[in-house]
């Protein structure tokens, strides 16, 4: 508010706020809370897609003193029924399209106290959001009397491997992060920072206190549909977002790609789940201005832990650069890496041995909410096991090359299933693809591939696998192939849900266990 106040701050569909306008409705929004309940350390909870209710919530929800807590729209009644209660939120505030849920929800979630839409009053909510913002006043809160590591937001992983566990992050460890992302940032003074990955992934609540912090424009996309993506582009000559593949890929193969005036945009971050230089190069063909690299993270560390910035090394050509930028990249400000074996000792800086990612420093999350058996099983020390298994070099560059639960072992070889997904993605008439772990009565397991055509593709089982065997060693070929023309099954965050593809291949058969 006071070094940007007259600047626009958040444009959020037909709305806009200069930074002392929404500075202003956040401390509105936590004055407000106490007089309808909510107490020093309670959980809100948000139901909702990107808005500008939901943007204030980071800031107003914890300057009351309490815990913002996003959640997952994607997520069934019963999922959603599962962690409200296991958090125990006492306010949930949502949009009307969710009201079919809230309905159900009211009767499953008792410690909730309040229901609250942020649109026009309807049955199943007690208050306006616009009821508390208008209670509250302009006030500043005292953030220098507050505890740095008392917990700040609560965010529920996707739960595509499991159960999901409520990771808390601490004031301390959001604003550290906020730093090590704006050093990240280029010419702040136009950048205009697109939200098109949900506020409650880890990829989307990663940015908003950076820009925030640098007094960047901030555009809300409420929800990713591409065409309305190119448009926001052209509109507001957007600068800078962040993808996860599927979104990207869904924009490469868009009927409007080409139809707006894309060249705004200078900077595009790719993370959530591993990319490809394939799709680096295709991203760089529609945006042809800006510059696209990959990034590393997870819930776990608040999120960003790498980048695949270049700092300085002369590429040797086109296709290492763009195989660089795919990379996971150098450890951020504030973020300790290493890749070790299971005895905690570094492996080779090889780009050959394989070893778990752990990481450590300011990012790094408080705990699993509720959960300390569960924290202290992923974590060495100070270090968090992040469950994903990499290759380094010796400048602590980091290429992941599977999760720990998802690598194939077949014969006694290690086989990545993303090293496997990255080829079969470059094929042109691919649209996507998962490769997972199949079972086999002589090797243990082998690569299965489920592929999905473009649209008026024609691509057959045969020509695939003859085009494979151009690109892997033959113990890497998926023994099993199927290609088909409907979408691979994805969470709420857009990553493709491959325990669900595998589990038909392990049906009545005895399945390995992982470390």
């Amino acid at each position: 508010m006071d070094l940007y106040g007259k600047k626009t701050g958040v444009i959020c569909r037909d709305r806009q706020f200069t930074y002392r306008e929404f500075g202003e409705r956040a401390q509105r929004l936590a004055t407000g809370l106490p007089k309808y309940g909510i107490a020093h350390g309670d959980r809100v909870a948000y139901i909702s897609f990107n808005t500008h209710q939901l943007l204030e919530g980071y800031y107003g929800v914890i300057q009351a003193g309490c815990i913002v807590m996003p959640l997952n729209v994607r997520l069934s009644v019963p999922e959603l029924t599962n962690v409200l209660n296991h958090s125990g939120a006492r306010m949930v505030i949502f949009e009307n399209d969710f009201v079919p849920y809230i309905e159900k929800l009211r009767e499953s979630c008792p410690e909730v106290k309040t229901w609250v839409t942020t649109d026009e009053k309807v049955p199943a909510a007690d208050l306006q959001y616009e009821e508390i913002v208008d209670a509250g006043v302009v006030e500043r809160a005292d953030v220098m009397a507050m505890d740095e590591n008392a917990i700040a937001e609560l965010f529920y992983t996707s739960g595509s491997t499991g159960t999901p566990k409520g990771v808390t992050l601490s004031h301390r460890c959001l604003y550290l992060h906020g730093m090590s992302v704006a050093g990240l940032y280029e010419d702040v003074t136009t950048m205009v920072d697109l939200h098109t990955i949900p506020l409650f992934h880890a990829n989307g609540w990663g940015r908003p206190q950076a820009s925030v912090m640098q007094g960047v424009k901030q555009v809300m996309v409420r929800r990713f549909e591409p065409g309305l993506v190119f448009k926001t582009i052209q509109e507001h000559k957007a600068t800078d977002m962040s993808l996860v593949p599927t979104m990207a890929n869904a924009l490469l193969h868009s009927p409007d790609s080409r139809a707006y005036n894309l060249l705004s945009m200078r900077k595009i971050m790719i993370g959530g789940a591993a990319a490809s230089p394939d799709l680096i190069e295709r991203l760089e063909g529609l945006f042809t201005k800006a510059e696209i690299m990959a990034g590393y993270g997870m819930t776990e560390t608040a999120p960003v832990l790498t980048s695949a910035r270049n700092k300085g090394i002369a590429y040797q050509d086109d296709r290492e650069r763009l195989k660089r930028q795919a990379m996971a990249g150098w450890p951020v400000p504030g973020v300790e890496i290493r890749v070790v074996d299971s005895n905690m000792n570094d492996v080779a800086r090889d780009m050959q041995t394989i070893g778990e990612v752990v990481a450590a420093g300011d990012h790094i999350m408080s705990g699993y909410y509720k959960e300390p058996e569960a924290t202290a099983a992923v974590m060495t020390g100070r270090w968090l096991h992040t469950g994903d298994m990499a290759v380094w070099d010796d400048e602590g560059y980091i290429h992941i090359v599977d999760r720990k639960k998802e690598i194939i072992i077949s014969g006694g070889e290690n086989i990545s299933s993303l090293e496997i997904e990255q080829h079969i993605f470059s094929h042109p008439e691919v649209f996507e693809c998962a490769v997972v772990a199949a079972p086999d009565g002589r090797w243990g397991e082998v690569p299965a591939a489920i592929v999905v055509r473009k649209p008026g593709s024609t691509l057959t089982v045969e020509t695939l696998q003859a085009y494979l065997q151009e690109h892997l060693g033959r113990f890497k070929l998926p023994r099993i192939v199927e290609v088909q023309d409907e979408p691979l099954p994805k969470t709420g965050t857009g990553k493709i849900r491959k325990l669900v593809l595998k589990e038909k291949y392990w049906v009545g058969k005895e399945k390995r266990v992982q470390g």
